[in-house]
């Protein structure tokens, strides 16, 4: 039962019962400030369950890209993994709880091929002082069941010491079963949906409760102790409660949400506790395995290298894939992805692969695995290869250096604590993350003065900002008049970029003197020769057209509003300047600026290069 038949089957299942099946959102979200990557299948769901009309109607489904950031830390045993998919199915005020818990039972045990034996599921307790009363309608939809599957379903009232007591249905309190954006019914303000959910477990056996020298192995088992021998496999939450005044309130029409994984759907219906053992994985693990010519499974601490690197870039790929992906950087995503390919290149190192440019074999092998589902990876992939390689081989530069320095740090350590300011050389002088030193030093039993660390950071940035701004005023080397010329071009170049590269791309920094100006902006690509013409030639049209330089001052917000671009948005003022070149360009900035583009003469391109990671540098003149 492969995963690619799984998917196919759930979609196939729920457009049977009238779903429309919908395609999956991008990993990097739109129009949502609250986390940086699309992190479950509920994500952009979320404003048509809290009432907005869905445009596919009020049954959808589909398979969901999903990256969970704080996950990276677990990556090593037999089932986290940063990147997997969610199957997901809703209804948007439509069906209910018995059709819900009646259809996905049907699907993993008819479809999946799932033992029904092998199933567990977990509902709601209540809290009476709420007013929240014991989700009896959800266990008793499930006993009806497990009956017509010609199986007895004992209920029991969870309790941590009392083990699985032979019981198939468990209640389980708020911090288990209960789902609302804001965690817990207690937390939740007034106007906020939520309401109780159902969890599923597949049981791989009770000779897995010692699986992997589990720490559990002598506490009694129940299906959320961690021990190895359940494994979450889906979650139905059903969103039927209102928080108001008066309390919680039932809602007119209850909404359905259904999220499993794709990777853990997977092992179960192959009896394969461990996913990286799925084809998921295992065209992954082969090359690794051909690579270092370690063998998976013989070595416990081999194999969570080779979990690790598969994990990792294979997340790696579908972000940077992604149609609005991101390259590897020092901020925001760009950090996370850096993090995820140097942490793979350590483990890399640790299985003494000696290929160069190993990891992007990896990204291949995932772009050709999920070619036919995600066509998005196949038609970026030579861009993913290409920033890959770069950070690679930036990265082995310094690791031997740096590991050979944390080396010289250990040995000397009076106590077992590295001090923020060893942990700062290693960031600052070999490029290590905080992560990795504080993962190499936990390998030594040292640990890591993280707030020290933090606190010689935020000293380095502070430096930095202020050389920075005693250095050119605005990226402004004077006021003179080639220096105008120049300032007003670099916002003509702007425009052109956003043209010919797309609206994406954003300026990084600049710095002008009245030579030259030099432009960094974000594109994860050297531009061809062609789009380097493009660009002059639109610049170079501009200032033929003799637009007149306009400026207005408005509000941050207006000026959002009115289309104008601009960058470290904070360091302005309530009030801001935005400068206008006609139609072609609007930007907020503080000047100074000739008055007509027909001033400038030739726009020149001298030299396109890479600045960092993700970020293009452009040199240009005014002949």
């Amino acid at each position: 039962m492969t995963a690619k038949k799984i998917r196919q089957l759930y979609l196939d299942f729920f457009r049977s019962k009238g779903h429309a099946i919908i395609a999956s959102a991008s990993l990097i979200p739109e129009n949502d400030p609250t986390t940086i990557f699309t992190g479950s299948g509920m994500q952009p769901i979320v404003p048509y369950l809290l009432g907005e009309k869905h445009p596919a109607g009020s049954k959808i489904a589909d398979a969901q890209k999903c990256f969970r950031a704080q996950d990276i830390e677990e990556i090593g045993d037999n089932r986290h993994t940063t990147f997997f998919e969610m199957l997901g199915n809703w209804s948007l005020g439509d069906y209910f709880k018995k059709e819900q818990l009646a259809w996905i039972f049907e699907f993993l045990t008819k479809q999946a091929g799932l033992e029904p034996e092998n199933l567990y599921f977990t509902v709601f307790r209540g809290n009476p002082e709420l007013g929240i009363p014991r989700d009896d309608e959800a266990a008793g939809i499930l006993k009806a069941e497990f009956k017509r599957a010609g199986l007895p379903a004992k209920t029991v009232d969870f309790s941590e010491n009392g083990g699985l007591q032979d019981g198939r249905i468990f209640y389980y309190d708020e911090t288990k079963n209960w789902w609302s954006r804001f965690g817990a019914p207690a937390n939740m303000p007034k106007g906020e949906p939520g309401g109780p959910d159902c969890e599923i477990f597949y049981d791989f056996g009770a000779a897995r409760q010692i699986h992997e020298n589990s720490p559990f192995k002598h506490n009694p088992c129940h299906v959320n102790c961690d021990c190895g021998r359940f494994m979450e496999i889906g979650n139905s939450v059903f969103m039927q409660y209102l928080k108001t005044d008066q309390g919680f309130k039932r809602l007119p029409k209850g909404n359905i949400d259904f999220g499993g994984g794709l990777e853990r759907i997977a092992a179960a219906a192959n009896q394969e506790p461990d996913i990286f053992q799925t084809d998921l994985f295992t065209h992954l693990i082969f090359k690794i395995e051909q690579l270092s010519g370690k063998t998976y499974g013989a070595d416990q601490g081999m194999t969570k290298a080779m979990r690790i690197i598969a994990d990792h870039l294979k997340a790696v790929a579908f972000i940077m894939g992604d149609d609005r992906g991101v390259a590897p950087s020092n901020t925001d995503r760009g950090y996370v992805v850096r993090r995820l390919i140097r942490r793979a290149v350590r483990f890399g190192r640790q299985m003494d692969i000696k290929e160069p440019s190993w990891t992007k074999e990896i990204t291949k092998i995932t772009a050709h695995d999920y070619l036919s589902v995600y066509p998005e990876l196949g038609k970026n992939i030579n861009k993913v290869v290409e920033e890959l390689e770069k950070e690679e081989v930036k990265f082995k530069k310094t690791l031997e250096q740096g590991l050979k320095e944390f080396e010289k740090i250990t040995s000397q350590l009076a106590g077992k604590k590295i001090s923020g300011q060893q942990a700062f050389y290693l960031y600052q002088s070999y490029g290590f993350p905080l992560e990795i030193t504080a993962e190499l030093a936990e390998e030594k039993n040292c640990l890591v003065d993280v707030e020290a660390f933090s606190a010689e950071l935020k000293k380095h940035q502070e430096l930095s900002r202020t050389a920075s701004a005693g250095k050119f005023k605005g990226g402004l080397a004077d006021s003179s008049e080639p220096v105008k010329k120049l300032h007003t071009a670099a916002h003509l170049l702007l425009a052109a970029l956003r043209i010919v590269l797309g609206d994406t791309v954003a300026q990084k920094g600049s710095n002008i003197t009245a030579e030259r100006l030099r432009y960094d902006f974000s594109y994860g690509a050297k531009m061809t020769a062609e789009q380097i013409q493009q660009v002059e030639q639109l610049v170079n049209q501009a200032i033929k057209d003799g637009l007149p330089i306009t400026c207005q001052e408005m509000s941050l917000e207006q000026a959002k509003e009115s289309g104008a671009h601009g960058i470290f948005e904070s360091k302005y003022g309530e009030k801001v300047k935005v400068y206008s070149a006609g139609d072609f360009s609007k930007e907020i900035c503080g000047g100074p600026h000739v008055n007509n583009t027909g001033e400038l003469g030739r726009f020149k391109i001298k030299k396109e290069e890479s600045s960092s990671a993700g970020v293009r540098r452009i040199k240009a003149v005014l002949e």
